[in-house]
Protein backbone atom coordinates (compact mmCIF):
# COMPACT_ATOMS: atom_id res chain seq x y z
CA UNK A 1 0.00 0.00 0.00
CA UNK A 2 0.92 3.71 -0.52
CA UNK A 3 3.50 5.22 2.27
CA UNK A 4 2.37 8.85 1.79
CA UNK A 5 4.86 11.89 3.48
CA UNK A 6 2.32 14.78 3.34
CA UNK A 7 -1.32 15.20 3.67
CA UNK A 8 -3.46 18.19 0.98
CA UNK A 9 -6.34 19.69 1.65
CA UNK A 10 -7.66 20.73 -2.41
CA UNK A 11 -10.47 23.35 -2.11
CA UNK A 12 -12.47 25.59 -4.35
CA UNK A 13 -10.96 29.07 -2.97
CA UNK A 14 -13.09 32.08 -2.17
CA UNK A 15 -12.14 35.87 -2.08
CA UNK A 16 -10.84 37.28 1.69
CA UNK A 17 -11.61 40.79 0.35
CA UNK A 18 -13.78 43.04 -1.53
CA UNK A 19 -10.22 43.58 -3.67
CA UNK A 20 -10.25 39.78 -4.50
CA UNK A 21 -14.22 39.09 -5.89
CA UNK A 22 -13.75 40.03 -9.31
CA UNK A 23 -9.95 38.59 -9.80
CA UNK A 24 -11.74 35.31 -8.26
CA UNK A 25 -14.70 35.61 -10.16
CA UNK A 26 -12.50 36.24 -13.54
CA UNK A 27 -10.51 32.56 -12.16
CA UNK A 28 -13.58 30.98 -11.90
CA UNK A 29 -15.02 31.51 -14.96
CA UNK A 30 -12.06 31.86 -17.47
CA UNK A 31 -12.62 30.32 -20.75
CA UNK A 32 -16.70 30.20 -20.40
CA UNK A 33 -17.31 33.81 -21.96
CA UNK A 34 -19.50 34.77 -18.99
CA UNK A 35 -20.49 38.09 -19.82
CA UNK A 36 -18.57 41.09 -17.75
CA UNK A 37 -22.30 42.34 -16.19
CA UNK A 38 -22.92 38.73 -15.01
CA UNK A 39 -19.82 38.82 -13.26
CA UNK A 40 -20.77 41.68 -11.37
CA UNK A 41 -24.19 40.93 -10.65
CA UNK A 42 -22.42 37.73 -9.11
CA UNK A 43 -19.93 39.93 -7.27
CA UNK A 44 -22.90 41.77 -5.41
CA UNK A 45 -23.73 38.45 -3.43
CA UNK A 46 -19.89 38.59 -2.12
CA UNK A 47 -19.59 42.59 -1.70
CA UNK A 48 -22.91 41.77 0.65
CA UNK A 49 -20.65 39.73 3.41
CA UNK A 50 -18.02 42.32 3.14
CA UNK A 51 -15.89 40.45 0.15
CA UNK A 52 -14.90 37.46 2.13
CA UNK A 53 -16.08 34.37 1.01
CA UNK A 54 -17.02 31.85 4.15
CA UNK A 55 -15.14 29.03 2.54
CA UNK A 56 -11.52 29.86 3.15
CA UNK A 57 -11.87 30.10 6.77
CA UNK A 58 -14.01 27.05 7.24
CA UNK A 59 -10.70 25.26 5.35
CA UNK A 60 -9.01 26.62 8.13
CA UNK A 61 -10.84 25.22 10.82
CA UNK A 62 -11.22 22.01 8.69
CA UNK A 63 -7.21 21.79 9.00
CA UNK A 64 -6.96 22.48 12.64
CA UNK A 65 -9.34 19.92 13.22
CA UNK A 66 -7.82 17.34 11.28
CA UNK A 67 -4.94 17.94 12.94
CA UNK A 68 -6.99 17.29 16.43
CA UNK A 69 -8.34 14.45 15.09
CA UNK A 70 -4.83 12.90 14.92
CA UNK A 71 -3.54 13.76 11.58
CA UNK A 72 -0.12 12.70 11.52
CA UNK A 73 1.03 13.83 8.27
CA UNK A 74 2.43 17.42 7.59
CA UNK A 75 -0.54 19.11 5.95
CA UNK A 76 -0.68 21.44 3.12
CA UNK A 77 -3.52 23.29 1.44
CA UNK A 78 -4.30 24.63 -1.84
CA UNK A 79 -7.40 25.68 -3.95
CA UNK A 80 -8.60 25.94 -7.67
CA UNK A 81 -9.71 29.71 -7.89
CA UNK A 82 -8.16 31.49 -5.08
CA UNK A 83 -4.95 31.64 -2.97
CA UNK A 84 -3.38 29.43 -1.98
CA UNK A 85 -3.53 28.32 -5.18
CA UNK A 86 -2.60 24.62 -5.98
CA UNK A 87 0.04 25.25 -8.64
CA UNK A 88 1.81 27.54 -5.80
CA UNK A 89 1.24 24.40 -3.51
CA UNK A 90 2.32 22.30 -4.81
CA UNK A 91 5.44 24.23 -6.17
CA UNK A 92 6.15 24.41 -2.34
CA UNK A 93 5.74 21.04 -1.27
CA UNK A 94 8.43 20.19 -3.77
CA UNK A 95 10.56 22.51 -2.31
CA UNK A 96 9.99 20.81 0.72
CA UNK A 97 11.20 17.56 -0.41
CA UNK A 98 7.73 15.91 -0.62
CA UNK A 99 7.75 12.73 -2.64
CA UNK A 100 4.15 11.28 -2.21
CA UNK A 101 0.83 13.21 -1.25
CA UNK A 102 -2.93 12.18 -0.22
CA UNK A 103 -5.45 14.79 -0.67
CA UNK A 104 -8.55 15.03 0.04
CA UNK A 105 -10.96 17.47 -1.58
CA UNK A 106 -13.74 19.43 -0.08
CA UNK A 107 -16.63 17.89 -2.30
CA UNK A 108 -18.08 14.04 -1.79
CA UNK A 109 -19.57 13.25 -5.02
CA UNK A 110 -18.82 11.94 -8.33
CA UNK A 111 -19.15 14.43 -11.66
CA UNK A 112 -16.25 16.37 -13.80
CA UNK A 113 -16.81 19.44 -11.89
CA UNK A 114 -17.31 17.56 -8.35
CA UNK A 115 -14.16 15.10 -8.84
CA UNK A 116 -12.69 14.94 -12.14
CA UNK A 117 -11.59 18.68 -12.33
CA UNK A 118 -9.67 18.25 -8.80
CA UNK A 119 -7.97 15.51 -10.44
CA UNK A 120 -7.52 17.37 -13.67
CA UNK A 121 -6.36 20.45 -11.43
CA UNK A 122 -3.59 18.41 -9.38
CA UNK A 123 -2.09 16.97 -12.56
CA UNK A 124 -1.75 20.38 -13.81
CA UNK A 125 -0.27 21.94 -10.88
CA UNK A 126 2.11 19.06 -10.75
CA UNK A 127 3.23 19.18 -14.40
CA UNK A 128 3.77 23.00 -13.45
CA UNK A 129 6.22 22.37 -10.80
CA UNK A 130 8.18 20.20 -12.59
CA UNK A 131 10.53 16.62 -12.32
CA UNK A 132 10.64 17.45 -8.66
CA UNK A 133 6.99 17.13 -7.95
CA UNK A 134 5.42 14.96 -5.72
CA UNK A 135 2.38 12.41 -6.77
CA UNK A 136 -0.73 13.58 -5.27
CA UNK A 137 -3.47 10.77 -5.21
CA UNK A 138 -6.62 11.72 -4.78
CA UNK A 139 -9.19 10.34 -2.10
CA UNK A 140 -12.21 8.79 -3.18
CA UNK A 141 -15.99 10.34 -3.17
CA UNK A 142 -17.09 9.79 0.25
CA UNK A 143 -20.93 10.65 -0.35
CA UNK A 144 -22.24 8.11 1.68
CA UNK A 145 -19.35 7.83 4.36
CA UNK A 146 -20.90 8.03 7.99
CA UNK A 147 -18.68 10.78 9.21
CA UNK A 148 -20.07 12.83 5.96
CA UNK A 149 -23.83 10.79 6.67
CA UNK A 150 -24.21 11.24 10.34
CA UNK A 151 -22.93 14.89 10.96
CA UNK A 152 -26.21 16.24 8.72
CA UNK A 153 -28.37 13.74 10.02
CA UNK A 154 -27.79 15.82 13.39
CA UNK A 155 -27.44 19.05 12.12
CA UNK A 156 -31.17 18.37 10.13
CA UNK A 157 -32.64 17.57 13.49
CA UNK A 158 -31.15 20.30 15.03
CA UNK A 159 -32.47 22.51 12.35
CA UNK A 160 -36.12 20.77 12.56
CA UNK A 161 -35.89 21.77 16.48
CA UNK A 162 -35.81 25.69 15.31
CA UNK A 163 -39.38 25.35 13.52
CA UNK A 164 -42.47 26.51 15.21
CA UNK A 165 -43.33 23.32 17.16
CA UNK A 166 -47.19 23.39 15.74
CA UNK A 167 -45.48 22.85 11.94
CA UNK A 168 -42.55 20.74 12.42
CA UNK A 169 -44.06 17.39 12.20
CA UNK A 170 -45.66 18.37 9.00
CA UNK A 171 -42.21 19.63 7.44
CA UNK A 172 -40.42 18.44 4.54
CA UNK A 173 -36.96 18.26 4.14
CA UNK A 174 -35.59 19.51 1.14
CA UNK A 175 -31.82 18.36 0.28
CA UNK A 176 -30.46 20.86 -2.05
CA UNK A 177 -26.96 20.44 -4.47
CA UNK A 178 -25.18 22.07 -7.28
CA UNK A 179 -27.03 21.92 -10.60
CA UNK A 180 -25.14 20.87 -13.35
CA UNK A 181 -25.39 20.75 -16.71
CA UNK A 182 -28.01 17.97 -17.94
CA UNK A 183 -25.21 16.04 -19.97
CA UNK A 184 -22.32 16.36 -17.19
CA UNK A 185 -24.79 14.68 -14.81
CA UNK A 186 -25.20 12.17 -17.57
CA UNK A 187 -21.23 11.57 -17.87
CA UNK A 188 -20.47 10.83 -14.19
CA UNK A 189 -19.29 7.73 -13.78
CA UNK A 190 -16.85 5.37 -15.69
CA UNK A 191 -18.07 3.40 -18.85
CA UNK A 192 -15.28 1.14 -18.85
CA UNK A 193 -15.70 0.30 -15.05
CA UNK A 194 -19.38 -0.53 -15.71
CA UNK A 195 -20.53 2.11 -13.15
CA UNK A 196 -22.57 4.51 -15.49
CA UNK A 197 -26.27 4.44 -14.26
CA UNK A 198 -29.15 6.46 -15.78
CA UNK A 199 -28.69 10.14 -15.54
CA UNK A 200 -25.57 9.40 -14.12
CA UNK A 201 -23.75 8.95 -10.65
CA UNK A 202 -23.88 12.11 -9.56
CA UNK A 203 -27.74 12.86 -9.26
CA UNK A 204 -27.62 8.72 -8.02
CA UNK A 205 -25.09 9.32 -5.43
CA UNK A 206 -27.04 12.37 -4.36
CA UNK A 207 -30.42 10.67 -4.17
CA UNK A 208 -28.64 7.72 -1.95
CA UNK A 209 -27.04 10.39 0.58
CA UNK A 210 -30.32 12.54 0.93
CA UNK A 211 -32.31 9.02 1.77
CA UNK A 212 -29.61 8.16 4.43
CA UNK A 213 -29.90 11.26 5.74
CA UNK A 214 -33.74 11.10 5.86
CA UNK A 215 -33.30 8.08 7.50
CA UNK A 216 -31.57 9.53 9.98
CA UNK A 217 -34.16 12.29 10.71
CA UNK A 218 -36.91 11.72 13.16
CA UNK A 219 -36.99 7.99 12.06
CA UNK A 220 -37.46 8.51 8.70
CA UNK A 221 -40.66 9.98 9.21
CA UNK A 222 -40.73 12.81 7.32
CA UNK A 223 -41.33 12.99 3.26
CA UNK A 224 -38.45 14.85 1.51
CA UNK A 225 -37.05 15.49 -1.92
CA UNK A 226 -33.93 16.16 -4.00
CA UNK A 227 -34.10 20.01 -5.66
CA UNK A 228 -30.69 21.96 -7.34
CA UNK A 229 -29.60 25.38 -7.07
CA UNK A 230 -26.86 28.09 -8.31
CA UNK A 231 -27.10 27.08 -11.46
CA UNK A 232 -24.36 29.32 -13.82
CA UNK A 233 -24.88 28.74 -17.18
CA UNK A 234 -26.46 29.61 -20.16
CA UNK A 235 -30.09 28.98 -20.75
CA UNK A 236 -29.66 26.82 -24.47
CA UNK A 237 -28.16 24.34 -22.43
CA UNK A 238 -29.96 22.19 -19.61
CA UNK A 239 -29.27 21.92 -16.45
CA UNK A 240 -30.65 19.80 -13.48
CA UNK A 241 -33.41 20.45 -11.90
CA UNK A 242 -35.95 21.79 -10.26
CA UNK A 243 -34.37 24.70 -8.92
CA UNK A 244 -35.02 24.91 -4.98
CA UNK A 245 -37.20 28.22 -5.26
CA UNK A 246 -39.37 26.73 -8.05
CA UNK A 247 -39.99 24.02 -5.40
CA UNK A 248 -40.26 25.75 -2.44
CA UNK A 249 -43.58 27.76 -4.18
CA UNK A 250 -44.76 24.14 -5.46
CA UNK A 251 -44.74 22.20 -1.47
CA UNK A 252 -46.60 25.86 -0.44
CA UNK A 253 -49.22 25.33 -3.46
CA UNK A 254 -49.70 21.71 -2.60
CA UNK A 255 -50.01 22.74 0.98
CA UNK A 256 -46.90 21.84 2.95
CA UNK A 257 -46.55 24.11 6.02
CA UNK A 258 -42.97 24.09 7.17
CA UNK A 259 -39.36 22.57 4.94
CA UNK A 260 -35.91 22.29 6.19
CA UNK A 261 -33.18 22.67 3.14
CA UNK A 262 -30.13 20.45 3.74
CA UNK A 263 -27.47 21.32 1.28
CA UNK A 264 -26.58 17.93 1.25
CA UNK A 265 -24.21 18.20 -2.05
CA UNK A 266 -21.95 20.55 -0.06
CA UNK A 267 -19.28 19.73 2.27
CA UNK A 268 -18.96 23.75 4.01
CA UNK A 269 -21.25 26.49 4.77
CA UNK A 270 -19.81 28.31 1.51
CA UNK A 271 -21.44 31.55 -0.18
CA UNK A 272 -23.34 29.68 -2.59
CA UNK A 273 -25.06 28.01 0.52
CA UNK A 274 -25.51 31.25 2.45
CA UNK A 275 -26.33 33.26 -0.29
CA UNK A 276 -28.57 31.25 -2.28
CA UNK A 277 -30.05 29.05 0.73
CA UNK A 278 -30.00 31.53 3.55
CA UNK A 279 -30.89 34.51 1.27
CA UNK A 280 -32.93 33.94 -1.31
CA UNK A 281 -34.57 30.55 -0.50
CA UNK A 282 -35.34 32.08 3.24
CA UNK A 283 -36.81 35.19 0.87
CA UNK A 284 -38.76 32.73 -0.99
CA UNK A 285 -40.07 31.10 1.84
CA UNK A 286 -41.24 33.63 3.90
CA UNK A 287 -42.91 35.07 0.48
CA UNK A 288 -45.12 32.05 0.77
CA UNK A 289 -45.59 31.95 4.72
CA UNK A 290 -43.66 29.09 4.33
CA UNK A 291 -41.76 27.83 7.71
CA UNK A 292 -37.88 28.25 6.98
CA UNK A 293 -35.23 26.37 8.79
CA UNK A 294 -31.66 25.37 7.38
CA UNK A 295 -29.32 22.77 8.23
CA UNK A 296 -25.63 23.24 8.54
CA UNK A 297 -23.26 21.42 6.59
CA UNK A 298 -20.68 18.85 8.38
CA UNK A 299 -18.08 21.36 8.02
CA UNK A 300 -15.16 21.53 10.47
CA UNK A 301 -17.24 19.05 12.90
CA UNK A 302 -15.12 16.14 14.87
CA UNK A 303 -16.94 13.65 13.24
CA UNK A 304 -16.53 15.39 9.77
CA UNK A 305 -12.25 15.80 10.35
CA UNK A 306 -11.72 12.30 12.07
CA UNK A 307 -13.51 11.18 8.76
CA UNK A 308 -10.60 12.40 6.53
CA UNK A 309 -8.28 10.35 8.78
CA UNK A 310 -10.30 7.44 8.20
CA UNK A 311 -9.67 7.56 4.99
CA UNK A 312 -6.35 8.25 4.81
CA UNK A 313 -5.92 5.31 6.68
CA UNK A 314 -8.55 3.32 4.40
CA UNK A 315 -6.12 4.58 1.40
CA UNK A 316 -2.84 3.21 3.01
CA UNK A 317 -4.86 -0.35 4.24
CA UNK A 318 -3.62 0.74 8.23
CA UNK A 319 -4.82 -2.28 10.29
CA UNK A 320 -8.48 -1.81 11.30
CA UNK A 321 -9.47 0.89 8.33
CA UNK A 322 -11.45 -1.05 6.02
CA UNK A 323 -13.75 1.40 3.66
CA UNK A 324 -16.41 2.49 5.36
CA UNK A 325 -19.93 3.29 3.44
CA UNK A 326 -23.54 3.56 4.79
CA UNK A 327 -26.70 2.20 1.95
CA UNK A 328 -25.78 -0.58 -0.58
CA UNK A 329 -24.17 1.68 -2.72
CA UNK A 330 -20.75 0.71 -1.15
CA UNK A 331 -17.57 3.12 -0.79
CA UNK A 332 -16.61 4.58 -4.61
CA UNK A 333 -13.55 2.66 -6.09
CA UNK A 334 -10.49 4.56 -4.54
CA UNK A 335 -8.85 5.28 -7.89
CA UNK A 336 -10.85 6.41 -11.17
CA UNK A 337 -10.66 4.49 -14.74
CA UNK A 338 -9.06 7.25 -16.98
CA UNK A 339 -12.38 8.06 -18.45
CA UNK A 340 -14.27 8.51 -15.75
CA UNK A 341 -16.56 11.48 -15.54
CA UNK A 342 -14.79 13.04 -18.50
CA UNK A 343 -17.06 16.08 -19.97
CA UNK A 344 -16.51 18.55 -22.27
CA UNK A 345 -18.91 21.75 -22.04
CA UNK A 346 -20.56 22.51 -24.93
CA UNK A 347 -19.23 25.15 -27.26
CA UNK A 348 -20.82 28.61 -26.99
CA UNK A 349 -22.20 29.90 -30.62
CA UNK A 350 -19.72 31.58 -32.35
CA UNK A 351 -16.75 30.26 -30.34
CA UNK A 352 -14.95 27.01 -30.79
Amino acid sequence: MPAYDAFLLLSFGGPEGPDDVLPFLENVTRGRGVPAERLAEVAEHYYAAGGVSPINGQCRDLIAAIEAAGMDLPVYWGNRNWRPLLTDTVRRMAADGVRHAIAFATSAYSSYSACRQYRDDIEAAVAAAGPRAPRIDKIRPYFNHPGFIEPFAANTEAALRTLPPDVADGARLVFTAHSVPVGMAAASGSASAGTVVPGGRYVAELREASRLISERTRGGSLGWDLVFQSRSGPPSVPWLEPDVNDHLRMLAKDGVPAVVVVPAGFVSDHMEVVHDLDVEAAETAASLGLAFARAAAPGSSQQFARMVCELVAERTGSPGAPPLALGGFGPAAGDCPADCCRYARPSRPGRS
